[in-house]
């Protein structure tokens, strides 16, 4: 499946437009990751810890919003959106959402 920030695909053409699809992940943060975290902070540098976790979130909200343009027969995704946002009590939930339109090309 092809998936693209991108209204259109350069050289492909769209032959039908089955809907909104989107994909969402929650996360929480754990006394380990940020203990690491307040180190990095300390320190100085990159978090390691909350990167991969926020990749990790990422790559699952990608692999729903994928799997439910795949139920509409789509074969791929345009114009995908991207939003993160901390949630929960002190914020300590991390939450991924992505929106696009699943298409036939």
């Amino acid at each position: 499946m092809l998936l693209t920030t991108t209204p259109t695909i350069e050289g492909r053409r769209i032959l039908e437009y089955k809907g909104v699809v989107t994909g969402e992940t929650i996360v929480g943060a754990n006394v380990l990751k940020d203990f690491m975290a307040s180190l990095s902070d300390f320190f100085g540098g990159r978090s390691g810890t909350y990167e991969k976790v926020l990749r990790e979130a990422k790559e699952s909200a990608m692999r729903e919003m994928e799997q439910r343009a795949a139920e509409l027969g789509a074969n791929a995704v345009v114009g995908i959106d991207l939003d993160y946002e901390a949630i929960g009590q002190n914020g300590s939930m991390l939450m991924v959402t992505c929106s696009g339109t699943a298409v036939a090309i």
